[in-house]
């Protein structure tokens, strides 16, 4: 839903940088109305968002519902810094969300759950030895079946878009599905690799994290 949104969002902004430094008086005017008009859109967006965040935090400390998966206790869930680090994430601004998480971890040094959004933050970004530095320090300290599914299945796909998309990444997906059956991205992703057609999944179970 939010994926054409944010591409034509970019569309225009990347014409704005291309096209702003050479041109005259006019076209100046013109481009930087345009950037105005990015930036209230933008403002808006978050500031609508972390609203619904809000509300969302409220209906969830006074309903009993089931954890996507049971993390265990992680009252940095809690904190400002994660909610509006989860929000960005959500919103599909990477950068915004790693820059939120990373002070949560300088808060709070043992948030794996921190660290997971980052590294697929940064997978999301195309920055794959960044996400692979992340991923390879959370998985020895993961705990639960489904968290390291969802990290053998983000290795997969960091050596699928390294070209290994036969060997290692369908290991990878492999081990995913046998640490948690029910995860749906390793699945299409050993489709995708064998098929050598189709989009990586990856993240999915963080954006429906609540």
């Amino acid at each position: 839903m939010f994926q054409h949104v944010f591409a034509e969002m970019n569309d225009m902004l990347e014409e704005i940088v291309k096209h702003y430094p050479t041109a005259h008086d006019v076209q100046k005017q013109h481009l930087i109305q345009k950037w105005n008009l990015l930036k209230k859109m933008s403002d808006d967006m978050i500031e609508e968002w972390l609203s619904f965040e809000e509300k969302m935090g409220t209906f969830r400390e006074h309903t009993a519902l089931p954890p996507v998966f049971p993390l265990g206790e992680i009252p940095e869930m809690e904190m400002d810094l994660f909610i509006r680090g989860q929000g960005y994430f959500k919103l599909l601004m990477y950068r915004q969300a790693i820059q939120q998480f990373s002070h949560l971890i300088m808060a709070v040094p043992g948030s794996m759950l921190a660290r997971m959004y980052i590294a697929m933050a940064h997978l999301h970004l195309e920055e794959t030895s960044e996400a692979l530095m992340h991923f390879e320090f959370i998985l020895p300290h993961a705990r639960h079946y489904k968290l390291k599914a969802m990290i053998y299945n983000a290795l997969g796909c960091i050596e699928a878009k390294r070209g290994d998309a036969g060997g290692k990444a369908q290991q990878y997906f492999t081990l995913a599905l046998q640490h948690d059956p029910t995860l749906p991205d390793p699945l299409v992703n050993l489709q995708v690799c064998q098929q050598k057609s189709g989009q990586l999944q990856y993240g999915s179970q963080l954006i429906s994290l609540m």
